[in-house]
């Protein structure tokens, strides 16, 4: 795990619920218009000129579509960028390459990594089962798992895990491991939450812990009788419609042509391939501490990958129903705990009020990775935003600001996502 990704990436930038359904957005798998790399969708598809509600610099040619073509061509940006207003695509830019070695370009359909920004979906499941009866969110770990020290069996309930305030602290992973299938990477991170120690009385605001995200995941499979991983798969991907995203191992990595492979930068100022150099036998070993090509699978709770186009139909199928029940959902992105002036932690999610509306979503990043997906409930709008590449002095957080800003107007410095 990534560890929330890079806070550097504010946890201003994502939303509280508020009516996703209500703006008039469109059910999940809505068909979202292929574009080429570097195209925009096609114009039978565009939202007409004189749309007020569609701002001149979401637009193809917009302010929003320069920048990030700029970065492009400076080479610090690689990846895919996707504006989706009320079910229409507005923008959709790919630039980079998926896998130089193989030729293959980055495309709408191309799956990313997803890092911390696919935790989320632990959250949703969790829900998804208190939803239908199968557990409470006041229910302690000692409910549903065995092998905790007792304080945290007795004390830390969902609702702490999921809200940041279990008080608990989970040590570093082995960063420098290699595993080599689905079995050693579940049993490796069930025994690592395992060694988590409460620091602060549950229901203190104490950040997310690793044991924050694994420990859910567990509840998830304990409950169901499957794996995260597969769960996930069937009751959020499949009921969402999101048909390029899975939880992919490292294999299918090294040779699904749409699945991007991470670049990341490494000491000597090169840009290599972070999955086709993950090993000791690489001339880059353990470069930059956690490899995102070292573990088999994303760990029971984190990352995963996704296309563009399915984190917009997550989005939707959040608001309308498929896969939480409204008042479940208004759960999900409820304000939990204060994180500043007009932001908030959620269920798994920062939420925060920009410009006047709320904003959700989440981002991750690892070398040569970097993932957020944003939704403005008021507006209608959703931002995907999917990199792999380390970039030159441009941080995911900026380009988020520069699509909240073309979005709401507010200044570059208040994102949406995080």
């Amino acid at each position: 795990m990534d560890s929330d990704s890079v806070r550097g990436i504010n946890r201003r930038r994502l939303l509280g619920w508020g009516g996703l359904a209500a703006a008039g957005v469109v059910a999940a798998g809505a068909p979202l218009v292929g574009a080429r790399s570097g195209h925009a969708v096609a114009a039978g598809h565009r939202p007409a000129p004189t749309d007020p509600d569609i701002p001149p610099a979401t637009r193809p040619g917009g302010a929003y579509d320069r920048y990030v073509a700029k970065l492009a061509a400076e080479g610090k940006f690689s990846g895919v960028v996707l504006l989706s207003h009320k079910g229409r695509t507005v923008l959709s830019r790919s630039y980079g390459m998926a896998d130089k070695e193989k030729g293959i370009h980055n495309h709408e359909g191309t799956a990313f990594s997803l890092s911390s920004a696919g935790k989320p979906f632990g959250a949703v499941a969790i829900l998804q089962l208190a939803q239908q009866g199968k557990l409470s969110l006041s229910d302690t770990v000692g409910t549903h798992l065995k092998g905790y020290a007792k304080d945290i069996a007795e004390q830390v309930t969902i609702h702490h895990l999921l809200s940041g305030t279990s008080g608990l602290n989970t040590p570093d992973e082995d960063v420098q491991r290699i595993f080599q299938s689905r079995k050693e990477v579940h049993e490796y991170h069930k025994q690592w939450a395992r060694q988590s120690k409460v620091v602060a009385p549950p229901g203190t605001p104490t950040g997310h812990s690793g044991a924050d995200v694994a420990i859910p995941a567990q509840i998830v499979e304990a409950v169901t009788g499957m794996t995260y991983w597969d769960y996930v798969q069937e009751s959020i991907f499949k009921r969402c419609g999101m048909t390029g995203s899975a939880f992919y191992t490292r294999p299918q990595w090294l040779t699904d042509k749409h699945i991007a492979h991470p670049y990341m930068k490494v000491a000597d100022g090169s840009v290599v391939d972070a999955v086709r150099n993950l090993d000791q036998g690489s001339p880059y070993p353990y470069v930059l501490g956690k490899n995102p090509g070292r573990s088999f699978i994303d760990a029971p709770g984190d990352g995963g990958f996704a296309t563009a186009p399915d984190l917009v139909r997550f989005a939707h199928a959040l608001g309308d129903g498929t896969v939480l029940d409204r008042p479940w959902a208004d759960v999900l992105t409820g304000a939990k705990i204060p994180h500043g002036s007009a932001s908030f932690g959620a269920y798994g999610i920062p939420v925060s009020i920009v410009n006047g509306q709320w904003v959700f979503g989440r981002a991750g990043g690892n070398p040569g990775v970097g993932a957020n997906w944003s939704i403005y409930p008021y507006t209608g709008w959703v931002g995907v935003i999917l990199s792999n590449r380390d970039s030159d002095g441009v941080s995911l957080q900026e380009i988020i600001g520069r699509q909240t800003q073309a979005i709401t107007g507010a200044s570059p410095g208040d994102g949406g996502g995080g």
